[in-house]
C-alpha cells in the first residue's frame, strides 16, 4: 500500500515513522514545491509498503506552506502522492483537539487506521479510551493503541496494516456529503471547525473514562520554574552555555582527528603519487575539498544530538514560548534563538537548526541573518589582524585591549543580525499570517533511537547534498590558482630567477618566492589585480584581494593565503613570522599597507562578508533555491564593502 502518515505536531508521528521504516527512509521533495517529503518503506510478511511522513498539521486547512502540502495532496485524488490508506496518529491524552484533523480525513472517505499514541501518558492522566465504542462511532476505521516512544504497540500496528483492506470504503456518517472548502474561505472553515468540535466533544464524553486527578501535574510544577518570566531566561542561558561548552569541548577532538587524518592522507599521497597536475588536483583540490566537508560533521552531529534531546524531552517548546515575545518585534520567532546562537560555533548547523521554525518568512529571515553571527572560522582572521594593528596593552589596568576588540567584533555581528532582521521584516512579505501556534508537550525521557536517526539524517544531508557543491568549488579554486593564461606564469618565474636578490635566498625561501610569483600570475592573481581598483578605496591591495577570493572557500583560508603570497614560513607559533612581515609591509610611497585603518577595515569586512561557500551551499539546500543564497551573498557583500569603507575613512 501507499500510506500517508498524518497527525498534529507533537503526537509522536515521526517516532511511528521511524519504528516502521528504521534505516529505510530518505528525504525528497513533493512535486512542484520546496517542502521536504520524508519517505520510507517496510515489509510485513513479504508485502512491501511505502509510507510518506507528511508535515504535522492541526487541520486540513493550512496556515503555512508546509501544511498546504497536506491540503493539496488529499484534496486531489489524481495527485501522485494521494494515498491508498491513511495512518492518523493522535495524542490519546488530548483526543478532543486531535480528532479535528482525523474527522476531516475520515469525511474524505480515505481508508484510515487511527493510532491512539501516548496511551501511557493518557493513562497517567487518568484517561482511558473505550476502543470498541470509538470504532462504533467511526465505522470502517481500525483503531490501535500505542506508546511509540517506548516501542509499545508497533506489532499491533503492523498487524492492523497487514489485515487492512483499503478497498472496503465506508461512507462517512460524521459529516454526510462533506466537501473540502477552498483554502481562502476562512469564515466557513471556522464555522466547520466549531461544528466538528461540538460533535467531537459529545463523542469524547462517551468513549473516555476519566478519573479525578489533581490539577497540578508534574509538568505544571516544572513549568512554574522553566517558563517563569525571570528564571526561565536564566535557566535557558545556562542550558545554552552548557550545550555550547559540550559542543566546543567534545567536537574539538574528533575535528582534530579528522584534520590529522587528512594531513596523513595528504602526506601519504605526496609520497605515493607521481608529481604532476593529477597529483596537485588530488592533494590541493580534492583532499582539501573532502576534508572541508567532513570536518564539520562532529559539530553538526553534536548540535543536533543536543537539540534532539531538548526537543524530545519537551523543553524546547518552553524555550520557544519564552523567547517569542522578545524576537517577534524583530521579524524573528521564538524558534530563531537556537539557530542564531548555534551560528557562533558555525553557521552551517545553525542554518540547519532553523528547520524548527514553521513560519516560512521567519525561517527565511533567520537563515539570511545567521551568518552575521561571528563563527569560529573568523577567529584566525580576527586574531591575526588584531595582533598586527592593535597594540597589546591594558585599559583601566585589567581590560586587555586586544580582547576587548575581539568582543566588539562579536557584538557587532550580533547587533547587525538583529538590525538586519528588523529591516527584512519590513520588505519580505508573507502570504500566511505570522503567529506562534505552540503546544506544550508533557515532559518525557528522550527516545534514543529517534535521536540517532535524526542526527544521522542531518549529517547525511549535509555530506551528500552540500558536499557536492563544496567539492566542486574547491576543485574550481584549485584550477584558478594553478593555471594562468598562455605561458605568463613561466615567464614571470624565469624573470624572478634572473634577479640578483633571488640567488641570495636559500632553497626554501626561493621555493616560497616562486610559489608567490606563480600565484600572482595565475587566473586568481590576475583577478586580484583586476579587482584592486575596486578594493583600493577600503584600504586593500591586490594581494589582500587574492586572499579574499581564496578565502571564499572558508574564511580561515585568508591566513594561509597571505602566508603563501608573502612567502612566509608559518612556524606554528601563532603566525608570529607572518605578523611581523605584515607589520613591515609597505606601499610604493613608503606608507604601511597594514595600518590601523586597513586592519580595522579588514576586520569589519569579515564580520559582514559571506566568505563561506559551505554556508551558501547549505542555504541553497534549505531554501531549495539559488535565489536566496545569491541575495545573501550580494547584500552581505554590499554591507561588507560599505562597512569597510566607513571604517577605513574613520581610522585613516
Amino acid at each position: 500500500m501507499n500510506i500517508a502518515l498524518l497527525g498534529n505536531p507533537n503526537t509522536g508521528k515521526s517516532t511511528v515513522f521511524n519504528l516502521l521504516t528504521g534505516m529505510r527512509q530518505h528525504v525528497g521533495n513533493f512535486p512542484g514545491v520546496t517542502v521536504d517529503k520524508k519517505v520510507g518503506d517496510f515489509d510485513i510478511n513479504n508485502q512491501q509498503h511505502i509510507i510518506t511522513d507528511f508535515p504535522g498539521t492541526y487541520s486540513l486547512y493550512p496556515r503555512s506552506k508546509d501544511e498546504e502540502v497536506v491540503y493539496k495532496v488529499l484534496s486531489d485524488k489524481n495527485h501522485p502522492d494521494f494515498p491508498d490508506t491513511a495512518i492518523v496518529v493522535v495524542d490519546a491524552s488530548n483526543l478532543e483537539r486531535n480528532l479535528l484533523l482525523f474527522t476531516q480525513i475520515y469525511d474524505l472517505q480515505i481508508p484510515t487506521i487511527l493510532v491512539l499514541n501516548m496511551s501511557d501518558i493518557a493513562f497517567k492522566k487518568g484517561k482511558k479510551a473505550d476502543i470498541q465504542r470509538l470504532e462504533q462511532e467511526f465505522p470502517g476505521v481500525t483503531i490501535v493503541e500505542m506508546s511509540a516512544r517506548v516501542g509499545l504497540g508497533v506489532d499491533r500496528l503492523k498487524e492492523a496494516i497487514e489485515n487492512f483492506n483499503p478497498s472496503l470504503t465506508v461512507k462517512s456518517n460524521f459529516t454526510p456529503d462533506f466537501q473540502l472548502l477552498p483554502m481562502e474561505d476562512l469564515e466557513n472553515q471556522s464555522v466547520e471547525a466549531e461544528m466538528r468540535f461540538f460533535k467531537i466533544r459529545l463523542i469524547v464524553a462517551k468513549v473516555i473514562a476519566q478519573k479525578e486527578l489533581l490539577n497540578d501535574t508534574k509538568s505544571n510544577k516544572i513549568d512554574r520554574i522553566l517558563v517563569h518570566p525571570i528564571l526561565g531566561y536564566l535557566i535557558f542561558t545556562l542550558v545554552l552555555f552548557i550545550l555550547f561548552q559540550f559542543i566546543y569541548v567534545f567536537a574539538a577532538l574528533p575535528m582534530d582527528l579528522i584534520d590529522g587524518s587528512f594531513s596523513t592522507l595528504s602526506s601519504w599521497m605526496h609520497e605515493s603519487l607521481p608529481k604532476g597536475y593529477f597529483f596537485d588536483l588530488i592533494t590541493q583540490g580534492i583532499i582539501p575539498g573532502i576534508g572541508g566537508i567532513v570536518v564539520f560533521v562532529p559539530q553538526i552531529a553534536l548540535l543536533f544530538f543536543f537539540l534532539s534531546i531538548l526537543e524530545e524531552s519537551g523543553y524546547l517548546a518552553r524555550v520557544v514560548f519564552i523567547m517569542d515575545r522578545i524576537m517577534r518585534p524583530l521579524g524573528l520567532n521564538g524558534k530563531s534563538v537556537v539557530p542564531l546562537l548555534s551560528s557562533v560555533a558555525c553557521a552551517i548547523p545553525g542554518i540547519m537548526a532553523a528547520r524548527t521554525i514553521s513560519s516560512r518568512k521567519e525561517r527565511l529571515i533567520t537563515i539570511l541573518v545567521a551568518p552575521l553571527m561571528s563563527c569560529s572560522a573568523r577567529i584566525p582572521v580576527y586574531t591575526l589582524l588584531i595582533a598586527v594593528v592593535i597594540p597589546s596593552k591594558m585599559i583601566f589596568g585589567f581590560i586587555n585591549l586586544q580582547g576587548l576588540i575581539l568582543f566588539a567584533l562579536y557584538a557587532l555581528g550580533l547587533v547587525s543580525a538583529l538590525i538586519m532582521s528588523t529591516v527584512m521584516n519590513l520588505f519580505i512579505k508573507a502570504k500566511e499570517k505570522s503567529f506562534l501556534l505552540l503546544e506544550m508537550p508533557s515532559y518525557k525521557m528522550p527516545r534514543w533511537g529517534n535521536i540517532g536517526l535524526n542526527v544521522l539524517e542531518k549529517v547525511k544531508v549535509f555530506v551528500l547534498e552540500a558536499g557536492k557543491i563544496i567539492l566542486a568549488i574547491s576543485i574550481l579554486l584549485w584550477f584558478l590558482a594553478t593555471f594562468g593564461p598562455s605561458n605568463r606564469m613561466e615567464i614571470a618565474v624565469e624573470k624572478l630567477k634572473n634577479e640578483v636578490s633571488f640567488s641570495q635566498l636559500n632553497s626554501e625561501e626561493q621555493s616560497h618566492k616562486i610559489s608567490s610569483e606563480q600565484l600572482a600570475n595565475s587566473y586568481i592573481g590576475i583577478i586580484g589585480k583586476g579587482i584592486e581598483p575596486v578594493i583600493r578605496p577600503i584600504g586593500f591591495d591586490w594581494k589582500i584581494g587574492i586572499s579574499l577570493i581564496t578565502s571564499f572557500a572558508a574564511r580561515e583560508v585568508f591566513v594561509g593565503s597571505l602566508a603563501t603570497i608573502y612567502a612566509v614560513n608559518d612556524d606554528g607559533e601563532e603566525n608570529k613570522t607572518l605578523v611581523d612581515r605584515l607589520k613591515n609591509e609597505k606601499r610604493a610611497d613608503g606608507s604601511k599597507i597594514y595600518s590601523l585603518a586597513t586592519g580595522v577595515s579588514l576586520m569589519v569586512f569579515y564580520v559582514y562578508a559571506m566568505q563561506c561557500m559551505a554556508t551558501l551551499a547549505v542555504v541553497k539546500r534549505e531554501t531549495k533555491s539559488w535565489k536566496w543564497p545569491i541575495f545573501q551573498l550580494v547584500f552581505m557583500g554590499i554591507f561588507a564593502y560599505l562597512g569597510s569603507l566607513v571604517a577605513f575613512n574613520i581610522f585613516n
